[in-house]
């Protein structure tokens, strides 16, 4: 694991009293912080918080919002169920992924009203556009 890595789920496990009630909030600051939970990053925060490897793998997998990986540049997700997908987020969709950017399929981002819904980093979008999410980006 990189020394960043450790770092930062050893820092957020400090930060919560090494609490397993708190393992959301600590994969929330290790992403935030090195970008992904890598497996060495979730092994430690299990270790740190005294629940198996497992426990801590199944909540990290469970959730989008946590990747194993580090995301090279920025990427959008985009809310693709039904009530998004009414108001044209497939579209949408082909039409980032055509211009090369990268997206991650959500289904739901609770914008429902204002479909289709996206995200640039932690910033919501409705009524999403080619043109208003490329803006967000810049």
């Amino acid at each position: 694991m990189s020394n960043h890595q450790n770092s930062a789920a050893l820092s957020a496990c400090h930060k919560y009293g090494n609490r397993a009630d708190a393992l959301i909030e600590i994969l929330h600051d290790v992403q935030a912080d090195a970008g992904c939970v890598s497996d060495d990053a979730a092994r430690t925060i299990a270790e740190c918080v005294n629940l198996s490897r497992a426990d801590v793998h199944g909540v990290r997998s469970f959730y989008t919002d946590f990747t194993t990986q580090a995301r090279s540049g920025q990427y959008v997700k985009i809310c693709r169920a039904e009530a998004c997908q009414a108001v044209g987020s497939d579209a949408l969709a082909a039409a980032l992924e055509a211009s090369g950017t990268e997206i991650e399929n959500i289904f739901c981002l609770g914008n429902c009203a204002l479909g289709p819904a996206a995200m640039v980093g932690d910033r919501l979008i409705g009524r999403a556009t080619l043109d208003r999410i490329q803006a967000q980006m810049e």
